[in-house]
């Protein structure tokens, strides 16, 4: 079963409730995202491999720890996640960043893929595919699978809020997938919104309804 981690860093927490906040416009809201967003990639890249190289400083020569060659990707699904990828690259620049797009039927809630766009060397990356949003898992579970049918094994998920739901719909599709999340909310209601949620993330990150 793949780990589930709930990033509760108390930065993390206080801007959460300014994202749920239905007050909150629109660009104060894309700038509370982005900095989430920073603050998860920060936990998510905590267990990167380091090795030791010789470095000078002022002073002397002194041995210093460096990431261990492990080339990393952003993956947003479209199109909320787009709002999630300067954050997370303010803390890993060197990230590639592909796009896998999906919109979810409003009759089924079943993903409907429309377009992808991996780095070429996707499969030697590891790849964290980025939605503010956890639902049903359908849109996640879609990705990854995506991801999986070009080749991809190295894989994250990072969201900002979970529906129980959608976590144990991930974590029993995908078992290899490990998901962060900074909040585990209560469940989904009949519209398939995650309760109590944020409402719709692209709606409010691009302030169209």
């Amino acid at each position: 079963m793949s780990k589930l981690t709930i990033c509760d860093h108390p930065l993390i927490q206080h801007k959460l409730t300014f994202i749920r906040d239905k007050n909150t416009n629109t660009k104060d809201f894309r700038e509370l995202v982005d900095e989430v967003s920073t603050l998860m990639a920060y936990e998510i890249t905590r267990d990167l491999p380091l090795e030791t190289i010789p470095v000078s400083t002022p002073v002397t020569e002194a041995q210093g720890k460096v990431i261990s060659g492990r080339m990393l990707g952003i993956v947003p699904i479209l199109r909320a996640g787009l709002g999630m990828v300067e954050g997370m690259l303010k803390l890993i620049p060197s990230a590639k960043v592909g796009h896998i797009g999906l919109f979810r039927d409003p009759e089924t809630f079943v993903p409907v893929e429309y377009y992808v766009n991996l780095p070429t060397d996707a499969t030697e990356r590891l790849l964290i595919v980025i939605d503010p949003m956890l639902a049903t898992g359908g849109s996640a579970n879609a990705a990854i699978e995506t991801l999986k049918q070009r080749g991809c094994t190295q894989i994250k998920l990072m969201c900002l809020i979970a529906a129980p739901e959608g976590v144990k719909a991930v974590q029993e599709a995908h078992p290899d997938v490990d998901v962060y999340i900074a909040a585990l909310d209560e469940c989904l209601n009949d519209h398939g919104y995650i309760v109590p949620g944020l409402g719709d993330a692209g709606d409010r990150m691009y302030g169209t309804k």
